[in-house]
């Protein structure tokens, strides 16, 4: 990468505090190491990936570059300080012990942000980022009292970080160990945790009981007594608690804020490959969402689908991935079905539904009349009875709203679901002997249908409401892009030192919108959606869907 572009964009798009403490030496495949800016020391580290750094004077090549920003680190380092800034203005410099100083300090109040260097993949530069970690960043004893809500009923309370204050804890992560079974990791805010305990779970309101208590340090677990405030540990084997929920002690009961997540932005339909593993995926889902809260999954009872959403293609490709490695599900994603609707646009009247059945013995026979008409968007379903004496008996009335109701389930143009329309039951006929609740609800169905077709039925597509989060350069790119999937934009405003757009756009145009945002923003772009109203779609994409939904069943006739 090229370390003054980077710079410039993390200074423009993330924040002006941001101030080298590195200068790299090389770059890319050349990166062999970094100046420190404090000690304006060069650190080069081993091409084995060992790690192995030795010190040494900085190299010509890239001490112009590290003089430039050791001076603009002084200079933040002392704006950062008020005592600092007064010596900075009368000597015009600062020993290697105020900076590192005065940098723990601004990173603690957030007046600057430091900005290293690094190549993970090899190992170079990654010990000077720990060594930072541990020297300048502020301790969690450091930070004020935690707070959260009093499940006494006494409101909001604060808890000071320390080791004897009531214990509070926070689960952050929870893994499902092939070994071990389910690993819950947590941090805590107030307190001590210690092994062989009982804790109250405040969020789900039970007790659990916490076993021997770990450190982890990568792949190494270390059993430990105690966990104590500040500190993050795991523990076995807790049946109830999963990600984001509170442990306290239950004579002093407080729910601290939980993890928010964003809501998925895309969603795949997926489906075993192998017959009869429908419900080792389902028991496998469970278990990643444990581990996974930003997964979600749902069955669709429209489309007849299981649909997983994620935070992106790549996050929803891991998740599959994972259900094979982990579980041994091997899986397929599609594009979802799109859960099209169909309603009328006018009214019929005095339509007829008639079954007569006469096989020999006692026969079947119903005969109802309705009326039928468009209700206002959203607003479902009404069935008026307004048959008078007697033309029907009353205990048949219910068959008929069942047929009309089963006729909905199936609309005449592409098979979806009927909404928003009244039907009037007004009239019919009986039989003495052969008529029956099954005649009248099969009645009731053939008046539906036949009403459907004279009521010029059309199709309706989900709407959504999306918000689209960007550099403003790309606004533009991105506001042109969403009036071409049909979408209404419905304003844009600043959001931090980016631009949001809001718009409603159909669900069906937004299906793999990952890449054309990732394309469009250099994977700059971010977008959320949630679901906003049905509306009419449009007469030549109709003709389409409706096409697309006859094939099947024409090929199944072939």
């Amino acid at each position: 990468a090229d370390f003054s572009r980077a710079l410039e964009d993390i200074q423009k798009n993330l924040s002006p505090k941001a101030v080298p403490v590195q200068v790299p030496m090389g770059q890319e495949a050349s990166f062999t190491g970094v100046v420190d800016l404090v000690r304006m020391r060069a650190i080069t580290f081993a091409t084995d990936g060992s790690g192995k750094a030795t010190e040494g004077s900085v190299p010509d090549a890239v001490k112009p570059l590290a003089e430039k920003q050791r001076a603009a680190l002084v200079e933040a380092v002392a704006e950062a300080d008020d005592r600092l800034l007064e010596k900075y203005l009368e000597s015009g410099e600062l020993s290697e012990a105020e900076i590192q100083e005065g940098l723990a300090r601004g990173i603690r109040d957030q007046k600057l942000f430091p900005i290293l260097c690094g190549a993970p993949a090899r190992n170079v530069a990654v010990s000077p980022l720990l060594d930072l970690l541990a020297e300048c960043f502020p301790s969690p004893l450091e930070r004020p009292a935690v707070e959260g809500t009093d499940l006494k009923g006494n409101g909001s309370i604060r808890r000071e970080v320390k080791d004897d204050a009531p214990p509070a804890a926070v689960v952050f992560k929870t893994v499902a160990d092939p070994y071990a079974g389910k690993v819950t990791m947590f941090r805590v805010y107030a307190g001590t945790l210690t092994s062989d305990s009982i804790i109250l779970n405040a969020t789900k309101g039970v007790k659990e009981r916490v076993g021997q208590l770990l450190l982890l340090r990568g792949k190494q677990q270390t059993p430990v007594e105690s966990v104590g405030a500040g500190d993050m540990g795991a523990v076995v084997k807790l049946k109830e608690t999963g990600t984001g929920d509170t442990l306290c002690d239950e004579k002093a009961p407080i729910r601290l804020p939980e993890i928010t997540f964003h809501a998925p932005v895309i969603s795949f339909a997926v489906e075993p490959k192998a017959k009869g593993d429908e419900d080792r995926m389902s028991t496998a889902f469970t278990r990643l969402r444990e581990e996974d809260p930003t997964i979600q999954i749902r069955y669709d009872p429209q489309t007849k689908e299981t649909v997983v959403s994620g935070m992106g293609r790549a996050h929803v490709e891991i998740v599959a991935e994972r259900l094979k490695r982990k579980f041994g599900v091997d899986v397929t994603l599609k594009t979802p079905r799109v859960p099209y609707k169909e309603t009328i646009k006018a009214k019929a009247r005095e339509i007829q539904g008639r079954h007569k059945k006469q096989t020999g013995g006692r026969g079947q026979f119903g005969d109802c009349w309705i009326h039928l008409e468009p209700q206002p968007r959203g607003g479902g379903f009404e069935f008026v009875n307004q048959v008078v004496g007697g033309a029907i008996p009353r205990n048949y009335i219910p068959a008929v709203e069942k047929g009309i109701l089963e006729g909905m389930e199936r609309g005449p143009l592409a098979g979806y679901p009927v909404v928003d329309l009244r039907v009037t039951l007004y009239d019919g006929s009986t039989h003495p002997v052969d008529s029956s609740e099954l005649a009248f609800k099969l009645a009731g169905r053939l008046a539906f249908r036949k009403a459907m077709t004279q009521a010029k039925p059309t199709l309706l597509e989900p709407i959504m409401t999306v918000e689209v989060v960007a550099p403003g350069e790309c606004m533009g790119d991105i506001v042109g892009d969403l009036n071409s999937k049909r979408g209404r934009v419905l304003g844009i405003e600043a959001k931090g030192r980016n631009q949001a757009v809001k718009a409603n756009v159909p669900l069906s145009e937004m299906l793999e919108y990952d890449s054309r945002l990732r394309s469009i923003t250099g994977d700059r772009g971010d977008y959320s959606m949630e679901s906003s109203h049905y509306e009419e779609v449009p007469t030549h994409i109709q003709e389409k869907i409706v096409a697309e939904a006859k094939r099947p069943v024409e090929e199944e006739e072939e």
